[in-house]
């Protein structure tokens, strides 16, 4: 029996600072498993440990997964970790009014 690999990519951004990596896996692979496996970690040494974790939480394109130990990963997936907000949306907002 062959195991399917996949490609998946694996995204971590921060203000000034974004990677986005490829990673092949083995279809059905967790979201955990596969963000550990691309070593993205490893390229930010500064990475909160918080985020490293994945407190903040984690998402496929956008939409956040709840447990990502139980998703299983699709061909052309992007993984994106999510960090913690520097400023709460409606604040922002209204700091940009104040400054019109």
């Amino acid at each position: 029996m062959t195991t399917d690999i996949i490609k998946i990519e694996v995204a971590l951004a921060f203000p000034k600072e974004q990677h986005l990596t490829t990673v092949s896996v083995p279809k059905g692979m967790s979201m955990r498993d596969a963000i550990q496996k691309s070593g993205i970690f490893d390229m930010f040494a500064y990475v909160p440990q918080d985020v490293r974790e994945l407190e903040h939480g984690v998402g496929i394109f956008g939409k956040e997964v709840k447990d990502p130990e139980e998703y299983e990963l699709k061909a052309g997936d992007r993984i994106e970790v999510y960090r913690p907000l520097t400023i709460d949306p409606k604040q922002a907002r209204i700091n940009r009014t104040k400054k019109s």
